[in-house]
């Protein structure tokens, strides 16, 4: 017999499955020793009052073995005769769509600029000690994405656009811990979710389609390419020109359509798109810094405990929000005991970012902090805040404005920063107060932190309504406003700055046949999932436009 039960037990009893059983067994009036197993299905922790509960969704399997797999499979036959469909980028958006493409029984190409995740992995580690990024090979260039070395969190909001439960699964199925199928805010860890990737790649390649890594696209390849594309008024896209980055070679791919999913970085193809006049437009995006605190102190806050999350709890999460002069002010990748790191993509560039491992051990606990952005506030405001911005030479109407918005704030910050990757930062009690630190706490960022006043050289139009935001988080959580937390400066790669137009419906290009824009990079994702999720959409969008011309 398999019963369903609706649970809310103590940490301590939430911990393992023998204390499960246990806790069943006396509720519901069983025998503990006719229960073969009990599986969690759904996670939970309601730490708003002093008593914290854990809400569970468990399936008791009562003199009987569980034979119900702990995911659904997906099936992945061979491709490797099917129609051919290139696929840029090799991060979740160009990876999911590869595995739905195979699906649906067509052979992708995938072209990548970066390396594979365990060579990336090598150029990462070099950023501390020689402070300096590699323009191809960094924390958003690469197999896995942006997401891959900057934290594997699962968790989205968007329930409209597709199949999320089925990425999920996907992810397990290549690898990942069951449980993030059942935890409310399911994460894999950055320590785990490089093997995952890679199954994920071994399955593209064993069922017949391809992987070419240091390959980076140039151009699109137009079917009839007498005029520009900009001169065309119904263009069909049918592959890319690469550049073999270890050979330095020219290579062309050709297929029946090209899914562009090259993440929210690539401002190189974002520039050639707008210079060939693909249709793009200026897209808001949210900047501001990473906030570092002690995790005991985030544990302490959140759990309303002395002695933090203890034995049986995790890490402890926030999620903070609050409008400030119109705009909203709010966290962002919140990573509960991890790390904060270098994710610049280029020279002349401070960016950070925010990763965990999946044990969420670390001494610190960080979380963007950002401010809402549209491009008429760039436009606007900021000459205004005293940073000198080359959109404002642009037209109001210039797609690549807030593009060139998170260039200059980020030479900015690079120049705080000794030119180099050490960061500027700040203790947050005196971002608010407007005072610089003369000394700062310990931090996990690995190259370094630099004492910098954030307050005086951020935007005004960004600082002072980041510290709006922070008074008023501190009075909500008495604590959490304090100076032995860390402002890091600058987290602008939130999102994409621009957005590849696409019709609605056929997820196609506005104006060019064949070209479908997917994921973050393409202004229609934000996150693993999301981008997972528009990949899958683009794959069957591809199929639907194959099948109507044939």
């Amino acid at each position: 017999m398999i019963t369903e039960y609706q649970l809310r037990v103590l940490p301590e009893q939430a911990a393992n499955e023998q204390s499960l059983k246990r806790y069943v067994a006396r509720e519901k009036g069983l025998d503990e020793r006719s229960i073969c197993s009990v599986r969690v299905r759904k996670k939970s922790i309601d730490a708003r009052q002093r008593t914290i509960f854990v809400n569970l969704t468990v399936q008791v399997f009562v003199n009987e073995q569980p034979t119900i797999e702990e995911y659904i499979p997906t099936h992945y036959g061979d491709v490797s005769k099917g129609l051919e469909v290139i696929v840029v980028g090799a991060g979740p958006g160009g990876y999911f769509a590869a595995l739905r493409l195979i699906e649906l029984g067509y052979r992708p190409i995938v072209v990548e600029r970066g390396k594979d995740v365990r060579e990336r992995k090598k150029d990462i580690a070099k950023i501390r000690p020689e402070q300096r990024v590699d323009s191809e090979s960094n924390y958003s260039f690469g197999e896995g994405g942006a997401g891959a070395y900057s934290d594997g969190k699962l968790y989205t909001r968007s329930k409209k656009r597709g199949n999320s439960e089925k990425i999920l699964n996907v992810f397990v199925q290549h690898g990942a811990s069951p449980s993030i199928l059942s935890d409310a805010h399911p994460h894999i860890g950055t320590d785990k979710l490089p093997r995952v990737i890679e199954n994920m790649r071994n399955t593209i390649i064993r069922c017949g389609g391809e992987v070419h890594f240091q390959t980076k696209m140039e151009s699109l390849v137009l079917e009839n390419e007498l005029l520009p594309i900009s001169c065309k008024s119904e263009a069909r896209i049918i592959g890319v020109r690469c550049r073999d980055m270890a050979t330095d070679k020219e290579v062309e791919f050709l297929g029946r359509a090209v899914v562009l999913a090259t993440g929210h970085s690539a401002r190189d193809v974002y520039r050639w798109l707008y210079d060939n006049g693909v249709e793009i437009e200026a897209k808001g995006l949210a900047v501001g810094v990473r906030l570092e605190h002690p995790s005991l102190l985030i544990d302490q806050l959140q759990y309303h405990r002395r002695e933090g999350r203890g034995k049986y709890l995790p890490a402890a999460e926030y999620s903070v929000v609050q409008q400030v002069d119109g705009r909203g002010v709010y966290s962002f990748c919140m990573c509960p005991g991890g790390f904060v790191v270098p994710a610049a993509t280029g020279p002349e560039q401070i960016v950070v970012n925010g990763m965990s491992p999946s044990n969420r051990n670390g001494k610190w606990s960080n979380s963007g902090m950002v401010v809402e952005i549209h491009p008429e506030d760039v436009l606007r405001d900021a000459q205004l805040s005293g940073l000198s911005v080359e959109a404002n030479s642009h037209e109001e109407d210039d797609p690549l404005c807030m593009m060139l918005f998170q260039e200059t704030l980020e030479k900015t910050c690079w120049l705080q920063g000794n030119q180099k990757q050490t960061a500027p930062a700040q203790r947050m009690a005196d971002f608010v107060n407007n005072r610089l630190s003369y000394d700062l706490p310990a931090s996990s960022y690995a190259p370094g932190l630099i004492s910098s006043p954030l307050h005086f050289w951020m935007p005004s139009f960004v600082s002072k309504r980041l510290q709006e935001g922070f008074k008023m988080f501190g009075k909500r959580q008495h604590g959490f406003l304090t100076n032995e937390a860390t402002v890091i400066g600058v987290e602008t790669r939130t999102s994409s700055p621009v957005r590849i137009l696409r019709d609605s419906e056929t997820l196609q290009h506005v104006r060019l046949s064949g070209l479908f824009p997917c994921g973050e990079g393409a202004g229609y994702a934000g996150g693993i999932v999301s981008a997972g999720v528009d990949g899958e959409r683009c794959a069957e969008a591809v199929d639907a436009m194959i099948r109507s011309i044939n």
